[in-house]
């Protein structure tokens, strides 16, 4: 069993450790990050800040909002770095900038510490029943330490490459997911407004080769206008401002990532940055004037 370290109990997190603790694994937590009361019944020790955790951690894993927040608990004051001795390992599992990520994996090596960033996707109900993917930027060596702890949470990992590469693959998952909606929502939108049943086609298209996981969940989202839990439209704001300053940065252009956020953006306008991602369909609903889930 491992000492690990867990910074960030929020809603993927919060499952996430209850898993490494349910197989035994001692955990410890940062007291300036929120620790819900069944963690701490559950064995979990809560620690004066970051460094203490690393401390007294073998691995530490963080899992916060972005970039920022990440920079803030590995280098910030009583941060993560102050405890690290050689050996130790830090494994990032937030969505940030893989350019930030290479230069923390960086910062984290020169003091003798080891570093992997391992982006998750999956979404809450994923977390709670470890069926996340798990994608993985490092050395082959510590992904093979740490691996153990990554099949307790998930049902799918894999190391893609060296530092950064985890938070690469991860922006192009959310280039695709953010496409899949908005793709599956103009389906769906042009079907109500044509006068068909929007559930009847959904239900038709799933037996087909447009069928999708998108499709499937998010599409019937869509007809029902349930919106109000999942994955914040918020965070996949962020996901997309990372994909769009990169393609800037690699000269290229994402014309249909930048549609996206542009509908996300109209979204978040008429007060829905906290709505599930799938909401991005109300946004192509008020420019038709229709609704999915109703008929002409």
């Amino acid at each position: 069993m491992a000492d690990v370290g867990f910074i960030g109990l929020g809603i993927m997190g919060r499952p996430m450790a209850g898993h490494l603790q349910k197989a035994g694994h001692k955990l410890f937590f940062d007291r300036r990050h929120s620790v819900p009361d069944e963690r701490v019944t559950g064995g979990g020790i809560v620690c004066s800040s970051g460094k203490e955790v690393a401390e007294r951690a073998e691995i530490i894993i963080t899992i916060v909002p972005d970039t920022a927040h990440v920079s803030e608990a590995l280098f910030g004051s009583d941060g993560i770095v102050e405890g690290l001795r050689p050996g130790k390992i830090v494994v990032d599992v937030s969505s940030i900038s893989p350019i930030e990520t290479k230069k923390f994996a960086e910062m984290i090596v020169a003091v003798g510490g080891e570093y992997l960033d391992a982006p998750i996707s999956g979404g809450e109900l994923g977390a709670k029943v470890a069926s996340l993917t798990i994608m993985v930027g490092g050395k082959r060596e510590i992904f093979e330490r740490v691996k153990p702890l990554f099949d307790l949470m998930d049902a799918n990992v894999t190391l893609v490459g060296g530092y950064g590469d985890g938070q690469t693959c991860k922006v192009a998952n959310q280039i695709i997911v953010a496409g899949t909606i908005e793709t599956v929502a103009e389906a769906l939108l042009f079907a109500s407004k044509a006068g068909a049943d929007p559930v009847k086609v959904r239900q038709t298209l799933m037996g087909g080769f447009a069928s999708s996981r998108i499709l499937e969940v998010h599409g019937q989202r869509m007809i029902d206008h349930k919106f109000d839990s999942g994955f914040r439209m918020e965070l996949h704001q962020k996901d997309l401002n990372l994909a769009l300053s990169a393609a800037r940065m690699l000269q290229i252009s994402l014309p249909n990532t930048a549609t996206c956020q542009e509908l996300f953006n109209s979204c978040t306008a008429h007060g829905g940055d906290k709505w599930d991602h799938s909401g991005m369909a109300r946004a192509l609903e008020w420019l038709a004037n229709h609704e999915i889930g109703n008929r002409p």
